[in-house]
C-alpha cells in the first residue's frame, strides 16, 4: 500500500510504496535534501523531523532512539528520520535545513557559560590576492567567487571532524578536537583538512572557474595547543569563542605562506603530534612571528609520505560526485552487464535508487574519520540488503562494477594511489557489510 509523506514547509507530497525505505530513505529517493552527518545510521540527531500528523503510522523508537530522545528530553512528536519507517500517511517538518545548523549543532557540543581549556588545532586559510580579485571584478562576481570558495573548501574541515568556526573576509577558521580526541588523531584531521582545501580549490579551478580565466590561490596555516573554547559574550548574546595563544600563532603562521611561497605550513608542536615519517615535508623555515619574542620553526607541508586512505576517497569524491546521475547510471549498467539476474533485487525505481546509492557513497566518505559511526551503519546495512535478498555471492559484482564506474568518471583525474584507496575501502566496507570485519 502506498504512504503518503508531507514534507511541512515546502508543501511538497511524495509517495512511498516500500515498507523497507526510512523517511531518510523517502528524503532522498525524491531528492528533498535532508541533512544526516553519520550517513543515516542513528549516530547523530541532524536528521530529525517533527511529525504533524500520523504519528502512529510510525514504528515504535528503537532503543538507541529512545535513548537519544531521553538524552535530549525531546517530546514524543520528535523522531530520527533515519529510524522511522512509515506504515501510513505522514506528515513531517524538517528540523535541522543546511550544513551552517550542523555546524552550529557541532559548536553547542562545547558548555554555555564558562570557558574550558581544551587541546585542539586550528586552521587558517587565506586567500590569496584578494584586495586585487575584488578591485578587478563586480560585487556580485565576488560573492559569487567566496561562496564557491567557501563551499568547496569548508567540506574538507567537515568531512575532517573539525568545524568552521569563523568566515573573516577572505579567510577561512577550521578548529579540530573540540569534542576531544587524541593528539595524533587531532592533528592528522586538521592536516587532512588542509591537504583537501588544496586539492579542492585545485578542482575548482579547473572546472567552474576555468570559464571565467580566474584562477585562485590559497595559504593555510595549522597549528596545536590548548585554547580557550566556550560560549562567551553578553548574557543574552554568547556566541561560540575560541581565544588563546595557539589561535593567534595560527594566523601567523598563515601570514609567513605568503612570505616563503608556501602552500601549507605548520607549526612544529603539529610537527611533533604525528608519528615521524608520516608526512613528506619540503623546507623547514625558521621565521620570527609578530607578537613572539622567540622565533618559530615552521615546516612546509607537501602531504603524507604513504598513500592516505581517507584523504584519496575525500579527494575524490567531488569528481566522481559531478554527475551522481550519470554514476549512478554507469554503476548499475555494469551490474547488469555483469549479473543480469540482479534485476530482480531492486524494487525501487532506478532513478530513486541510483539516488539511494550516491547518497549512501558519500556518507560512507563522511563517517571516515567517524570509525565508530561508519561501522555500526555498515553493518545495519548488511543486514537490510541481506532482507532484499543480497548474498556474498553479489558482493564481488558490485565491486567489480563500483571500481569500473570510479575509474570512468574520474577520468583524467584517478591515480593509481586513487585506485587502491578505493579498492581498500570497498574490500573494508564488504566485509563489514557481510559481518565479517569488526572496529580496530
Amino acid at each position: 500500500m502506498k504512504q503518503k509523506i508531507t514534507y511541512a514547509g515546502i508543501n511538497r507530497v511524495v509517495e512511498n510504496d516500500d515498507d523497507m525505505n526510512s523517511l531518510l530513505d523517502i528524503s532522498i529517493a525524491n531528492q528533498i535534501t535532508h541533512l544526516h552527518e553519520c550517513g543515516g545510521h542513528g549516530r547523530c540527531t541532524t536528521c530529525r523531523v517533527r511529525i504533524l500528523e500520523g504519528i502512529n503510522n510510525l514504528n515504535p523508537k528503537n532503543q538507541l532512539e529512545q535513548e537519544t530522545s531521553y538524552a535530549r528530553k525531546w517530546d514524543p512528536s520528535i523522531r530520527l528520520a533515519c529510524q522511522s519507517y512509515p506504515k501510513g500517511d505522514v506528515t513531517l517538518q524538517r528540523l535541522i535545513w543546511s550544513m551552517g545548523e550542523v555546524n552550529q549543532l557541532q559548536k553547542e557540543l562545547s558548555p554555555i557559560g564558562k570557558a574550558e581549556e581544551r587541546p585542539i588545532a586550528i586552521l587558517f586559510c587565506d586567500l590569496r590576492n584578494y584586495t586585487n580579485l575584488s578591485s578587478n571584478n563586480l560585487n556580485y562576481d565576488i560573492a559569487f567567487l567566496l561562496n564557491k570558495f567557501y563551499t568547496a573548501l569548508g567540506d574538507p574541515i567537515l568531512m575532517n571532524n573539525g568545524i568552521i568556526y569563523q568566515y573573516v573576509g577572505d579567510e577561512i577558521i577550521g578548529v579540530f578536537g573540540t569534542t576531544g580526541g587524541t593528539r595524533d588523531k587531532i592533528c592528522k584531521d586538521a592536516i587532512r583538512a588542509g591537504l583537501g582545501m588544496h586539492y579542492a580549490l585545485t578542482h575548482l579551478n579547473n572546472t567552474e572557474l576555468k570559464d571565467l580565466d580566474i584562477k585562485l590561490d590559497s595559504g593555510i596555516g595549522i597549528n596545536f595547543g590548548k585554547a580557550y573554547i566556550g560560549h562567551l559574550g553578553h548574557p543574552t548574546h554568547k556566541q561560540f569563542s575560541v581565544i588563546g595563544d595557539p589561535v593567534n600563532v595560527a594566523s601567523r603562521i598563515q601570514e609567513q605562506t605568503k612570505v616563503t611561497q608556501s602552500k601549507i605550513l605548520i607549526s612544529k608542536t603539529v610537527y611533533n603530534s604525528i608519528p615521524k615519517d608520516t608526512l613528506e615535508i619540503g623546507e623547514t623555515y625558521v621565521k620570527e612571528l609578530k607578537g613572539k619574542e622567540e622565533p618559530a620553526e615552521l615546516f612546509e607541508l607537501l602531504g603524507f609520505k604513504e598513500m592516505d586512505m581517507q584523504l584519496e576517497l575525500q579527494a575524490s569524491l567531488p569528481i566522481m560526485m559531478e554527475n551522481p546521475e550519470e554514476f549512478a547510471s554507469i554503476f548499475y549498467e555494469k551490474v547488469f552487464e555483469i549479473d543480469p539476474e540482479a534485476k530482480s533485487l531492486f524494487r525501487n525505481n532506478m532513478t530513486d535508487q541510483g539516488r539511494l546509492l550516491t547518497h549512501m557513497l558519500g556518507g560512507i566518505i563522511y563517517s571516515l574519520s567517524r570509525p565508530e559511526h561508519l561501522v555500526t551503519g555498515l553493518q545495519r546495512l548488511g543486514e537490510n540488503h541481506v532482507k532484499y535478498g543480497v548474498q556474498a555471492t553479489h558482493y564481488p559484482v558490485v565491486k567489480e562494477a563500483m571500481l569500473y564506474t570510479i575509474n570512468k568518471t574520474l577520468g583524467e583525474s584517478n591515480t593509481e594511489k586513487c585506485m587502491t584507496a578505493w579498492n581498500s575501502a570497498l574490500d573494508f566496507v564488504m566485509e563489514v557489510m557481510k559481518g565479517k570485519e569488526t572496529p580496530s
